[in-house]
């Protein structure tokens, strides 16, 4: 299931952010409640109606005062915050230096004062998932709060996503796979000029093409976790993962969809459901022009 693999992402992103850069306390506070149940879900505040692929351009602001920081804005799309125990919030805490050293990030528990969570979305796909607004108005947050240090935001936001590409594009495969297995089995069963449908060549290099994609993108996701838990550099792999891997899963689903015909067309059949949620993958944790712009500027590097 789809919203079980990226709410189980989601949250295994903020628990490694926070074994990562937090303190020895904040790891004590919040990795355990959201490992044991206690907490449902974590979630990831960062993406803002100005501020998707650009990071730079948030507008959510933290002033600190006294021992608290003062929280004020708002984020979109984000992933189980109806059900989170604690949400990492991205924001501004000095718009006066350069955008790389401008964002912070905080841990903000739920029902903190001046935190609300807007209504679940109606999506096209992934309808299992709560995705939701988060808006935080004179959100008083303690100072102990801060991971990192000020100004740690940005990298703090590029080393998860960096891994969360790994957990997204595991995904993906698995909506192909469940999308063109099934197809596959249709194909061997469905009568059509007194013979299964498989045994024409349309449909033998739509579903060959499906499988190669797809192995290929496993390879390259297997690498691309390989090398993150040698403590190896795997930006770039994570990219071309994710990138091979969602956009594999689209085209495979879609082929499903046409071997089977109208009957791919009805919610009675598992593909029309698979379709619709693949196609976010190509989306969230960074577009697929996004992971084509991050593997050209390792390949070129500074030119």
């Amino acid at each position: 299931c789809a919203a079980t693999a990226v709410t189980m992402s989601v949250t295994n992103m903020v628990a490694e952010v926070i074994c990562t850069f937090g303190t020895e306390a904040q790891r004590r506070k919040y990795v355990p409640s959201l490992c044991n149940g206690e907490y449902p879900a974590g979630s990831f505040g960062l993406t803002e109606s100005m501020a998707g692929s650009d990071l730079g351009g948030m507008k959510t602001t933290a002033t600190k005062e006294g021992d608290f920081y003062r929280l004020n804005g708002s984020k979109i799309f984000i992933t189980s915050a109806e059900y989170a125990g604690v949400i990492i919030v991205w924001a501004v805490t000095n718009r006066k230096i350069q955008r790389t050293r401008r964002i912070s990030a905080f841990l903000v528990e739920k029902d903190t004062p001046g935190l609300s969570i807007g209504k679940a979305e109606e999506k096209m796909g992934q309808r299992g998932s709560a995705t939701n607004e988060v808006i935080l108005e004179d959100c008083l947050v303690p100072a102990e709060n801060l991971l990192g240090s000020e100004g740690d935001g940005f990298k703090i936001a590029l080393m998860a996503l960096d891994g969360g590409r790994i957990g997204i594009g595991s995904m993906a495969i698995g909506i192909g796979l469940e999308a063109i297995d099934y197809a596959r089995d249709y194909a061997r069963e469905r009568m059509q000029f007194n013979q299964p449908i498989a045994s024409f060549q349309a449909i033998q290099w739509q579903l060959a093409d499906s499988y190669t994609e797809l192995q290929s993108a496993q390879l390259m996701v297997l690498l691309a976790a390989s090398l993150k838990q040698q403590k190896k550099p795997f930006t770039k792999e994570a990219s071309m993962a994710k990138l091979l891997a969602s956009e594999g899963a689209n085209r495979a689903c879609y082929r499903a969809v046409q071997i089977l015909g109208g009957n791919g067309y009805i919610a009675e059949y598992p593909v029309e459901r698979l379709y619709r949620d693949a196609r976010v993958t190509t989306i969230y944790e960074g577009t697929s022009e996004i992971q084509r712009l991050v593997i050209a500027r390792h390949i070129l590097g500074a030119f």
